[in-house]
């Protein structure tokens, strides 16, 4: 019969009882030095299975359970109505409206959420230090002084991973609504910042920070001085005055927006050195100092005089072949450009212009001078190396992912070439000589008719061999490395059986396919073991997982598994508990599920339906069985009338054999579902039982006087479904 549901009621925060005093936590504020926390539980029959498992769930931080976290877990609670679940805070967990709840594993049941709760876990409890962009600087006495309704940032620096937490940022003790790991203000104020751990945990984890004192002021008007010249030649130099000096204030020289200079006190010059890489750029000046305001500068714009740029027109490598010449080239944005080519680092003569066509092998490259301008510039091209190849090299691999025996197609394609020198050094030549080689493959040494492109497609076993690559280019004719190929067969192998459920030990089934095996090297397999058995069509007679592999070109073609199960005689259920009560001339239709063939039959053993369902109207013995494939499945059934007087309230004991006990109706005795509590006059229950079996007063029962009434009420789950008293009469 089916049992009233347990109730799992919601968890609330419990006394730590490892700690002094005697109260419930209100937030967790965890910690690495403290992370012990307790919550209570408690729940309302039936009873669960011994099985079961209760597990104690934390949503995220909005109170969602879409991926709750596993907290705890407890299997030895199964008769506790009552306890606690001790639990530790996990860490990242930061939120106000954190919820609980306990679900149970046998039978399935969730529990009713918590009310929500802070919980912070509070991984970073120092002092915080905030300064200027967050440069690690604090200025000196704490203040700094922005200008002309300009802004200052000021950012957390100490705080590993700070943008993954949340702040709280004071201006003079105010709240301010920023909650980054970084604010910009424009007004005055005394201001200092705090990691949110929420209103009860942040004060607990001591982060408040250093406090900056931000002032207002006027510009000083900082500036640089006009220099001698903002277009450098190579090996000039050009120094960078600031407009504002000898005022002992704090320096610092910005490129492009970065810093390149540490505060120094007084560095009002800097020098911009035309042999430094990059040079080129926007440079700012910033000053500070105490009763000035922070400012930077305007930028002014240093370039070079003698840029542009030189591309070399052919490739890294080139192959030089016999009695042939390869033409390299360069081109270049300078204005009047002068060309000077060289080989292995020495200048060629004559060689001046955009190209040369060369015919032995060394590393060549091209010098670009600008002959116009104020600068004399040169700038090398990158360099190409030709080679005279004593051979070549061919290499083959597989187009895609390969393993034997599991592809069914794949393709080999030409992978590079490379050009072999004397002393066995090779360089990739595959961009400039894949077109121009002829190709044959082969397998296992014989041509393969038309296929003469550097790339083969495989698709059938037939082809399964070793595949080499010939090449041929005047008179190279390399052959690349070996491939093999062996491929699985492009077939379906599938296996049946003559029944999917084994019913007992002498039953035979039959496991067979529709692929002719006479010819065919093939084993059959029993959860993964094989059977070592030859026969075409294999008898089994136990559940398990079968399988049959036939060899074919040396690879294996597995076929589907079939997995035979057990008889499992609760697969077969009826909608109705076995005994079947329903009133005298009406009728109740009970309904089977799980099989593949019914019978019902009544007590003289007459079929009288094989449908799977069955409408009865008289009461009596039946028996449905049931098939599940060819196994057979017998279940009892039986069928009373309605009990139709109703709930007595008065017994006789004298002991005459009439009326002696109290005989409720057969709707509500024996029957587990239903709960009989008597209570005497004094409200003492003095029964509680479910399945009663109408034996109340048991013969041993004495009273004390004549006419005793008792009170009784009848229960299913929290319903009432009856209640009076019973007068009882010696």
């Amino acid at each position: 019969m089916q049992l009233t549901a347990q109730t799992l009621n919601k968890p609330i925060p419990a006394d730590n009882p490892n700690l002094p005093g005697n109260s419930a936590w209100t937030a967790a504020c965890a910690s690495s030095s403290f992370n012990e926390y307790f919550v209570n539980f408690t729940w309302g029959p039936p009873l669960v299975n011994g099985d079961n498992e209760f597990i104690l769930e934390l949503s995220d931080a909005s109170g969602n359970f879409g991926s709750p976290v596993e907290l705890a877990r407890l299997n030895d609670k199964n008769t506790n109505f009552d306890f606690e679940f001790q639990f530790a805070v996990p860490t990242g967990t930061r939120g106000d409206n954190y919820r609980f709840r306990v679900r149970s594993t046998s039978p399935a049941v969730t529990g009713t959420a918590s009310d929500p709760y802070p919980m912070y876990y509070i991984d970073f409890n120092s002092p915080i230090l905030i300064s200027q962009n967050g440069d690690g600087i604090i200025p000196p006495g704490g203040t700094l002084e922005v200008c002309n309704g300009n802004s200052v940032t000021l950012a957390v620096h100490n705080v590993p991973s700070s943008n993954t937490y949340q702040y709280n940022w004071y201006r003079s003790a105010t709240l301010l609504s920023e909650k980054s790991s970084s604010i910009t203000v424009n007004q005055a104020g005394m201001y200092n910042v705090e990691i949110d751990y929420g209103t009860i945990c942040s004060g607990s984890a001591n982060t408040l920070s250093n406090t900056i004192d931000i002032t207002l002021g006027t510009s000083l008007g900082i500036a640089i001085n006009p220099p001698a010249k903002t277009v450098l030649c190579s090996g000039e130099t050009v120094d960078l005055i600031a407009n504002i000096t000898g005022f002992g204030l704090t320096y610092v020289w910005y490129k492009d927006g970065v810093a390149i200079t540490p505060p120094t006190i007084d560095d009002d010059t800097y020098t911009v050195d035309s042999m430094v890489v990059g040079f080129e750029g926007d440079y700012q000046v910033e000053i500070d100092g105490p009763g000035t305001c922070l400012e930077r500068s305007v930028a002014v714009t240093i370039s070079n005089a003698g840029s542009f740029t030189v591309t070399r027109g052919n490739t890294a490598n080139i192959v030089l072949l016999p009695s042939q010449t390869e033409t390299l080239s360069v081109t270049t944005t300078a204005s009047s450009p002068i060309y000077q080519w060289y080989k292995d680092g020495s200048p060629i003569g004559g060689a001046t212009n955009s190209t040369l066509d060369v015919s032995q092998a060394g590393i060549y490259f091209a010098r670009v001078s600008e002959s116009s301008g104020p600068c004399g510039s040169t700038i090398d091209s990158e360099t190409t190396t030709a080679v005279l190849p004593a051979s070549f090299e061919l290499v083959i691999d597989y187009a895609s992912a390969y393993t034997a025996c599991e592809n069914t197609s794949i393709s080999l394609n030409l992978n590079s070439i490379n050009a072999v020198a004397g002393d066995g050094s090779k360089t990739d030549v595959t961009a400039s000589l894949l077109s121009s080689f002829t190709y044959q493959w082969k397998k296992d040494g014989v041509n393969v008719g038309g296929e003469t492109s550097g790339i083969i497609n495989l698709t059938n076993i037939s082809e399964n061999g070793d595949y080499t690559l010939d090449g041929v280019l005047n008179t190279y004719t390399p052959s690349s490395n070996m491939r093999a190929v062996q491929l699985l067969v492009n077939e379906t192998l599938a296996i049946s059986s003559s029944s999917m459920v084994s019913c007992d030990p002498t039953e035979i089934i039959s496991i067979s396919t529709t692929t002719d095996l006479s010819t065919e090297n093939f084993d059959w397999f029993k959860d993964g073991v094989n059977l070592n058995d030859a026969n075409e069509i294999l008898g089994i007679n136990q559940p398990g997982t079968y399988q049959l592999v036939v060899t074919k070109n040396g690879c294996p073609l597995r076929s589907n598994e079939l997995t035979i199960s057990p008889l499992d005689e609760s697969l077969i259920s009826l909608d109705t508990p076995d005994d079947v009560v329903f009133p005298e001339g009406s009728s109740r239709t009970v309904t089977a599920s799980g099989g593949t063939a019914y019978g019902w039959y009544d007590a003289s053993n007459t079929l009288v339906s094989n449908t799977a369902s069955l409408t009865l109207n008289e009461e009596g013995t039946y028996v449905l069985v049931a098939n599940i494939e060819s196994c057979v499945i017998t279940k009892p059934l039986t069928v009373t009338y309605l009990d139709t007087f109703k709930v007595p309230n008065v017994i006789t004991v004298n002991g005459d054999g009439i009326n002696d006990q109290w005989v409720i109706p057969n709707s509500y005795s024996r029957n587990l579902e239903i709960n009989i509590i008597i209570y005497d006059e004094k409200g003492v229950e003095i029964l509680n039982e479910f399945d009663y079996q109408n034996n109340w007063p048991q013969s041993s029962t004495a009273f004390q006087k004549q006419n005793m009434v008792f009170f009784y009420k009848i229960r299913n789950a929290n319903e009432v479904l009856k209640q009076g008293t019973i007068t009882v009469i010696r």
